[in-house]
Formats: C-alpha cells, sequence, structure tokens
C-alpha cells in the first residue's frame, strides 16, 4: 500500500462521550452534529453563509463559539477531500483508528439524527493508543470535535504501513506544555473564584481559615472600620503568646503600594508580626519597604494560590464547594524517551 504524505490528515471526536462511536465503526462513517443546520450542501459556499445559518438555528450560540463551529462544519464540507486520511480516538476501546476519506459530503439524517453530516471512510488501522507518542495523542486530544493534524501527520501516516515515523527535530516538549496548561488553568480558575465570590470581608473569613488549617487561631474583625486590621493571628488559644500576627487582606486584583504596606507597619507593636495578603500584586516600592522590615511578610495572589493548593485537603466542605477541585495525576517528562511504546 503505498500511502502518499500529501494528503491532509484530519482528527475527528465522536461527541464529548463517544455516542457515536458505534456509527462511526459500523457504518464505516465519519460525522458531526449540529443536526439542526439541515443539508450543509444547500447552504451558499462561504464561510459567513454557515456563519448566518448557525447563528440563526443555534441562537444561544456564544459568540466566541460561533467562528470555531463554523470554521468545523465548512472545512468538513469543502476543505476535507475524498483520499486525505481521518484519524479517530475512541474513547470506548482506547484505540485510535486511522482511515482514508472515501466520498464527499452527504446529508444523512438517518441511522443517527444527531449526527447528520457524512463522509464514507475507510478504516486502514485500529492501534493502541499506546502506540504513539505522548505528543501525538496530546493533538488528537483537541477540545474542537473536527480539526486538522499538523504536527504529528507524518506519525499518523506512517502508522498505516507499520512504520516508525520519524524522531522530531527536538526534544518532544509535549507533556510539560500540558502540565503547564493544566496548572495555569487552575491557578486562573482559582483566583477567578475568588476574584467573584469573595469580595470584602467574605474574602477575610477565607483567609482565616486558610490560616487556621495553617496552624493559627484566628479572630476576624467586625465588618466595617478595622483601624487596617483584619485578621489576629496566634498559635496558642487564648491568644497572649508570641508572636501575635495582625493581618489585613485586601480582595482586590490591582497593585498595593508602599503606602498601604507602611500604614500596616504603623498598626504593630513591640514584638508583633504583620502579614498582608492580596488577590493582586504588589508595588516594586511596596515589596522594597517590606524588605527592609524582618516582621513583615507580603503574600500576593500567586503565592495565595500555593497555600491554597497545599493546604486545600484540610478545607471545610463550604470552601471546598466554592474552590471544586480534583487531584490528579500528571506525567513528567522523561529525557530522552521519544519511543512509541508499541
Amino acid at each position: 500500500m503505498n500511502i502518499s504524505t500529501e494528503k491532509t490528515v484530519w482528527g475527528i471526536h465522536a461527541g464529548q462521550t463517544g455516542d457515536a462511536d458505534n456509527l462511526f465503526k459500523k457504518q464505516n462513517v465519519v460525522a458531526l452534529g449540529w443536526s439542526n443546520m439541515g443539508d450543509l450542501s444547500k447552504l451558499p459556499k462561504d464561510r459567513e453563509g454557515f456563519k448566518n445559518r448557525l447563528a440563526e438555528v443555534y441562537p444561544e450560540t456564544k459568540p466566541g463559539a460561533l467562528p470555531v463551529n463554523t470554521g468545523q462544519l465548512f472545512r468538513f464540507v469543502h476543505e476535507m477531500q475524498v483520499g486525505d486520511y481521518v484519524v479517530y480516538p475512541s474513547k470506548q476501546e482506547r484505540k485510535v483508528y486511522i482511515g482514508r476519506v472515501e466520498s464527499v459530503y452527504s446529508y444523512q439524517p438517518t441511522p443517527e439524527p444527531a449526527y447528520p453530516h457524512h463522509r464514507s471512510v475507510k478504516w486502514l488501522k485500529s492501534l493502541p493508543r499506546t502506540h504513539f507518542t505522548q505528543g501525538a495523542l496530546y493533538e488528537i486530544g483537541s477540545a474542537m470535535s473536527f480539526f486538522q493534524i499538523r504536527n504529528y501527520a507524518e506519525e499518523f501516516i506512517a502508522a498505516i504501513e507499520g512504520k516508525v515515523a520519524p524522531p522530531p527535530a527536538s526534544k518532544d516538549e509535549t507533556v510539560g506544555l500540558v502540565a503547564d496548561v493544566i496548572e495555569q488553568t487552575t491557578r486562573d480558575f482559582i483566583l477567578k473564584r475568588l476574584t467573584e465570590e469573595l469580595k470584602g470581608h467574605p474574602f477575610t473569613h477565607f483567609v482565616a481559615h486558610l490560616l487556621s488549617r495553617m496552624g493559627y487561631r484566628t479572630r476576624v474583625s467586625p465588618e466595617g472600620p478595622d483601624g487596617g486590621i483584619d485578621i489576629i493571628a496566634h498559635k496558642d488559644e487564648l491568644g497572649f503568646e508570641p508572636p501575635i500576627i495582625k493581618v489585613q487582606v485586601k480582595s482586590g486584583e490591582g497593585n498595593v503600594g508602599e503606602p498601604v504596606v507602611s500604614a500596616l507597619n504603623g498598626k504593630l507593636g513591640q514584638g508583633d508580626y504583620g502579614l498582608m495578603i492580596t488577590l493582586g500584586t504588589y508595588t516594586k516600592q511596596a515589596r522594597n519597604f517590606a524588605l527592609g522590615k524582618s516582621n513583615i511578610r507580603l503574600i500576593d495572589g500567586e503565592e495565595l494560590v500555593d497555600l491554597i493548593l497545599e493546604h486545600y485537603d484540610q478545607f471545610d466542605a463550604r470552601y471546598k464547594g466554592l474552590l471544586p477541585l480534583r487531584r490528579v495525576f500528571i506525567p513528567e517528562p522523561i529525557e530522552g524517551s521519544e519511543g512509541t511504546g508499541a
């Protein structure tokens, strides 16, 4: 079998839960949803026509999603060519199916009404996911239903003939990138939730809860004028033994300047420590001021997230409900590990 490397390689999913899996494999097709669109071959042969139809039949579509969904449908009908290759990762079997497109677009509201937009395909190969590099698996894990495979196209084409794709020119950093994306998404989620849900005094109570999980006993000042101190934290049960930590909390996302930190310093008595916690950041002047004081500690939004993640397991149900997180395991990049695992 002579495989042309000039053909485009496409990726496709069978719905979020793989509900079109049987349709793909038993009917030898690949298909898309958006059933309210009707016969796509009847629409004008331009993206604007597809976009207008999509906006008409799916008025709830968010503005940002409209061009993305339009592009998927248009490319499926007009850019995918007979002879192109298509890669389908089956969630049910944990296998990757690779096939060749055999027909132009057709509208087939049966046998599966939810997936009426069809292309016939001849499946050439099915291989376990472990056959492919992590980078290739990441690329076919796209959030879109239909997409072009660009970075690892040669690996999938080589797999059809049982060949090994040429090694990448440089180290595959995909695993590290995936881990970075997951971590940054989690951090962004935490800061966004705190900013939106815990403005003002509720954020003070959250910080007091975090400090209690770190082993401190806390007293929260009543809502209203507090003299610049929001929380008193201490280690002993009665709050008499030093050190006494006076905490000021800022729920805004902006920069905290040197005057605010200086004001906190003015509230500290002999032997007191000052702690300022903000969801935002500090100016250079504020940090320099704190560096000159051995009894002042500044924590910005990023450092606060570090503490939240470290002590999250001890949070009570209320704050776990506010920040619903699930522990996951992410592979560490292995030096020199570029084998297919076949």
